[in-house]
């Protein structure tokens, strides 16, 4: 078992949620995860990574898997204007792979936002920390864990 998908398990449990893992198979995008959990593509809680160009702080957007996070809107959250980040910075300040990017279990928990229109399901997943493994909990769950806001940022 990686370090990344033990860390995910560790927040789960300190999170008190007795959640295990699934391993799924690798999807590349929200509509195959969604496939493989058998789930609508926004149920599914992806985490990005923007960079902030003045702070070079991590910021995470948790966005359901239909939509992308609007440049403009994210940047006004974060209070300064955002780049992708690259996979050294998101390795470095989450532990994470590009991919398996979980919104929870980071090294150094990120300021983080959570799309609302997550909070619509009963159910949402999220990457366990592997491109291979998610994790299922419900959005109000998701969002105490994460430590993120609700905000409006995607479209």
């Amino acid at each position: 078992m990686s370090k990344s998908l033990k860390r995910v398990i560790a927040a789960l449990s300190a999170g008190g949620l007795d959640v295990t893992p699934r391993e799924v198979g690798q999807a590349t995008t929200a509509q195959m995860a969604a496939d493989l959990v058998g789930c609508e593509i926004d149920q599914i809680a992806k985490s990005i990574i923007f960079a902030g160009t003045e702070s070079g702080a991590a910021i995470l957007f948790i966005t359901a898997g239909g939509r992308q996070v609007d440049a403009t809107r994210a940047s006004a959250l974060a209070g300064e204007p955002l780049t992708r980040a690259n996979a050294a910075l998101i390795r470095a300040q989450t532990g994470f792979a590009i991919g398996g990017v979980s919104p929870i279990g980071h090294l150094t928990p990120p300021r983080a936002f959570f799309d609302p229109r997550l909070m619509e399901f009963a159910e949402i997943w999220a990457a366990a920390g592997t491109p291979r493994h998610v994790f299922g909990a419900p959005p109000e769950e998701m969002l105490r864990l994460s430590g993120a806001q609700v905000a409006d940022f995607s479209v």
